[in-house]
């Protein structure tokens, strides 16, 4: 899918003019959310990518989150993600990515028996990491709305994917295959 840059952009394929202390703030934001190791890489890829989708963001959906992948978050499962609710995924999963929705769409919907639900599957620092990381996820909004969520500046393989790692700072890197 194209979809024009609606911004001035310098070289980098970055918007031009941007306050830099705010883009270091919150690049800070997300690598110090990222630094979180609570929960299971296959639920937060879940919900990772249940973000990008909601979200219409082309760089998210080409990413796969490596650790995730190799836990045995396989294309099978999260082809499922869009029709969660009916399908195989297991509970806890189906119940962060309600949270996905509640939080992204409606956070009124976060009612009592979706906040008993989520006790039930997810610890309590497993509930706060999973709810940061929909806050982070949700940061690529940004890009999407200026229009700089291309993949132009990833080395996506044959089926048009790239391989997302953390370093131990939190900061985002691209595994090359």
């Amino acid at each position: 899918m194209t979809r024009e840059v609606r911004v001035p952009v310098g070289p980098e394929g970055r918007p031009s003019g941007r306050d830099r202390e705010l883009v270091g703030l919150l690049a800070t934001y997300q690598d110090t959310v990222m630094r979180s190791r609570h929960l299971d890489a296959v639920t937060t890829e879940l919900v990772r990518l249940r973000c990008a989708r909601q979200h219409d963001c082309r760089i998210c959906q080409s990413l796969r989150l490596a650790d995730a992948r190799d836990a045995g978050a396989g294309d099978d499962a999260l082809a499922q993600i869009d029709h969660y609710e009916t399908s195989d995924l297991d509970e806890r999963h189906k119940v962060a990515l309600r949270l996905v929705d509640a939080l992204i769409w409606r956070p009124s919907d976060i009612d009592e028996a979706l906040v008993r639900q989520a006790h039930a599957h997810f610890r309590d620092e497993e509930l706060a990491e999973l709810l940061l990381d929909i806050t982070k996820w949700s940061t690529q909004k940004i890009h999407v709305t200026l229009g700089t969520d291309g993949t132009d500046r990833l080395p996506l393989d044959e089926d048009g994917i790239a391989l997302l790692d953390f370093d131990e700072t939190g900061a985002a890197t691209v595994r090359h295959t």
